[in-house]
């Protein structure tokens, strides 16, 4: 499913324009990348967790210069599903 898709989707269910339902779902994603960017971790209950994870440092092969380099460590967006959100897809797909 697409943004457009989405969007679509909830103008439908609420009766909402479009125009203003993307507004506000652009919106959305705006504030999760900027929360997350200055480290702040996102919990919608019911639904899950957009969190922070740390990547320790590590030494990485170029193996096609056979060489190695650093990697800092650093911190990777990661998604946890709500368990109300697992039990609902693994009850809906077959």
């Amino acid at each position: 499913m697409t943004k457009a898709e989405i969007i679509a989707e909830i103008a439908e269910q609420t009766g909402i324009d479009k125009a203003d339902v993307q507004t506000t779902v652009e919106a959305f994603f705006d504030v999760v990348k900027e929360s997350m960017a200055s480290g702040q971790n996102i919990y919608v209950r019911g639904f899950g967790s957009f969190v922070n994870k740390k990547r320790a440092r590590k030494i990485a092969r170029n193996i096609s210069q056979n060489t190695a380099m650093v990697i800092d460590e650093h911190f990777v967006p990661s998604f946890k599903p709500s368990k109300v959100f697992i039990d609902k897809v693994k009850k809906a797909i077959k």
